[in-house]
């Protein structure tokens, strides 16, 4: 079984590059919430927090759910700290196995570009959501500087959002809302958010 990289590096994951990055993404997430405070939201793939832990007063309740033991760690730490007391953390992993959970928000910040099979995941995340319960996702671009055998290099809008269709997503809006400074494999690229609803 190969070693979780993300377990190594759950203590240090929260350099201060990724938690400027943090503030952008959740910053434009919470355009995405407004009128929510009584929805439940998963964060799926939701590392240490740094980005849902910032909407935990925008929403009725949050669940982090992470592959990653340790990234739930530090994020149990960061709620306990900040006296959140509307989230909770779940280990799971998605693409073994599906919880049978239930939620008007799904969130997805940065991960899908580390899952093989996209289409599957958001299937998954598909049938965890309430009717009319909408899907945000926030990832990178398509960028062609950008090779590993890991990873996506980002997604372009029309084959994402044909995807999404093909899942069973009504409306799917993508944009593109930030440019940054080798912010993705140490290249300069740019971020969308895609807003879905089931």
């Amino acid at each position: 079984m190969d070693t979780n990289v993300f377990e190594q590096m759950a203590k240090r994951y929260d350099t201060e590059e990724r938690i400027e990055l943090a503030k952008v993404i959740a910053k434009e997430v919470k355009i995405e919430l407004r009128n929510s405070q009584s929805k439940s939201l998963i964060d799926y793939g939701s590392g240490t927090g740094l980005v849902s832990l910032q909407l935990s007063n925008l929403v009725d309740s949050i669940l982090l759910i992470d592959s990653s033991k340790q990234m739930l760690d530090v994020a149990e730490a960061k709620i306990s700290r900040h006296g959140i007391t509307n989230a909770k953390v779940l280990q799971a992993d998605f693409t073994q196995q599906t919880p049978e959970l239930q939620a008007d928000i799904v969130f997805m910040s940065l991960v899908l570009l580390h899952i093989p099979d996209t289409e599957n995941i958001l299937r998954n995340l598909f049938s965890l959501l309430k009717n009319g319960g909408k899907l945000i996702i926030v990832d990178f671009d398509k960028n062609e500087k950008i090779s590993h055998p890991k990873v996506h290099n980002g997604f372009s809008h029309g084959a994402l959002k044909n995807t999404l269709t093909e899942v069973g997503f009504k409306s799917v809006e993508i944009r593109t809302f930030h440019h940054g400074n080798r912010i993705f494999m140490k290249q300069d690229a740019s971020m969308f958010i895609a807003g879905s609803v089931k």
